[in-house]
């Protein structure tokens, strides 16, 4: 008896999704766009010219000399408001973060930082004796910034 009335149950349920289904699907065939109507392209006498000799547009701006103090600060002002923000300060750092950060939740843990340090100490421990050498700390500094190559002096003598 009682899988007569759950089958009767289901099949109510069945009819009931179907039809507030093909309604639904009525309204929207309603409220459908009308189709689209070609429109003409304005032929070639329409389309309008102008005379490009007097146009004149602004000055182009001229480049001031900055010292490296000046360029360092606009660097991190990025609203260029003459103020630097703390967000504005560690916008530089977080590339850095995020590759400590493995996780991905904004949150540095004791085990996040120790895995990266400890792996940056097991790369540079070449023969695993469990403790830097000299030669073997080097390799622990951030490389160094090369300079751009200045370009050969072509001279006429």
């Amino acid at each position: 008896m009682q899988r007569f009335i759950l089958g009767g149950v289901t099949a109510f349920v069945m009819l009931s999704i179907g039809l507030f289904w093909w309604q639904g699907r009525a309204e929207v065939e309603r409220a459908a766009p009308p189709p689209q109507v070609a429109i003409e392209a304005p032929s070639p006498q329409e389309v309008p010219s102008a005379d490009l000799s007097d146009i004149a547009g602004p000055d182009l701006p001229e480049a001031t000399e900055q010292t490296r103090e000046q360029r360092r600060f606009g660097r991190y002002d990025r609203d260029r408001d003459g103020r630097i923000t703390r967000n504005e300060m560690l916008s530089t750092r977080v590339d850095g973060f995020r590759k400590l950060d493995r996780d991905g939740n904004n949150l540095l843990t004791f085990e996040e930082w120790a895995v990266a340090t400890a792996t940056k100490f097991d790369g540079a421990d070449a023969n695993q004796d469990q403790w830097l050498s000299a030669a073997e700390f080097r390799k622990t500094a951030p490389p160094p910034v090369k300079a751009k190559p200045r370009p050969k002096c072509v001279c006429k003598s």
